[in-house]
């Protein structure tokens, strides 16, 4: 009963996803308020802006930045309110249906892959990495493998005990996917932009490390 009982009222699961949604959402809210800003100041530079490299101005005002015809940011304000909304639940003890769990992977998935297309472009195309996107990779990433590995791991998404019982395995191993994940990330910003030296800099003239 209680193996069951973790994945029907799955508490870690709610936790990261309050976290990430208010994360998410924080960081959301930041690039809005920066984008409108910008709007009001042509010409002006983001706060942001900290170098040619580390910058959200770019991103902003990139086509990239209003991939659906608005501004990316609005995607985030609403759409982290969603594992928000689903954290809290559960810990107030909601169950939900499989059609619901599934509708939400969707939604996970497409900022997931959203996510891959950003960092690509940010990378390789704009040639900035920008702070508040960045944040928002770092949690959208993990809340990805998560919710997907309890899919799995409750029989929502496959029902074999086979299959549950791998995926609660793998569960344990996230943290070492999320990490090689980032450092992915950070190899190609490296390989690409020469981002660790760049940002290192960047630190030192902020805090006045000369």
């Amino acid at each position: 009963m209680p193996h069951a009982q973790t994945h029907t009222h799955p508490k870690g699961l709610a936790i990261w996803l309050i976290i990430a949604g208010v994360i998410g959402w924080w960081a959301a809210f930041q690039l809005m308020v920066e984008k409108v800003y910008l709007l009001e100041n042509p010409g002006a530079h983001a706060s942001c802006d900290f170098s040619i490299l580390v910058q959200c101005g770019k991103n902003l005002m990139a086509a990239q930045g209003s991939v659906f015809g608005f501004s990316n940011p609005i995607l985030g304000l609403t759409g982290w309110m969603a594992p928000l909304v689903v954290g809290v639940a559960i810990l107030a003890g909601a169950r939900f249906a499989r059609w619901f769990w599934v509708t939400f992977w969707v939604g996970v998935t497409g900022a997931f892959a959203l996510v891959c297309w950003f960092i690509f472009t940010s990378i390789f195309v704009l040639h900035t990495l920008c702070p508040w996107c960045m944040t928002t990779w770092a949690v959208t990433i993990p809340t990805f493998y998560v919710v997907t590995l309890h899919l799995f791991r409750s029989g929502i998404a496959f029902p074999s005990a086979r299959v549950q019982h791998a995926a609660q395995r793998l569960m344990t191993w996230v943290p070492l996917m999320v990490i090689v994940s980032y450092g992915i990330v950070i190899l190609l910003a490296q390989i690409e932009l020469n981002a660790v030296p760049n940002i290192w800099q960047t630190i030192r003239i902020k805090l006045g490390w000369y």
